[in-house]
């Protein structure tokens, strides 16, 4: 079974990759969470996202967000 590590890398480059596919920053997705209540600065986001480290709550508030409604998993 893989390390933790390589888990938090993929959910890791999962959430930048569909950041990337829409355009969304640090600054923008601070934005959209923060209309939903949940209050992140940029800086935050930057930091917990590059650790990887972040809970599954996190990661499904972040695609929500950006109004990301399915992940293709088949070529991780």
């Amino acid at each position: 079974m893989p390390e933790t590590t390589e888990h938090q890398n993929l959910v890791k480059n999962l959430l930048k990759a569909e950041l990337k596919r829409r355009g969304v920053g640090y600054r923008e997705l601070a934005e959209k969470l923060g209309e939903r209540g949940i209050h992140e600065t940029e800086r935050n986001l930057a930091n917990k996202i590059s650790r990887g480290g972040f809970s599954a709550a996190f990661f499904v508030q972040c695609l929500l967000a950006i109004d990301c409604a399915s992940l293709q998993l088949d070529n991780v």
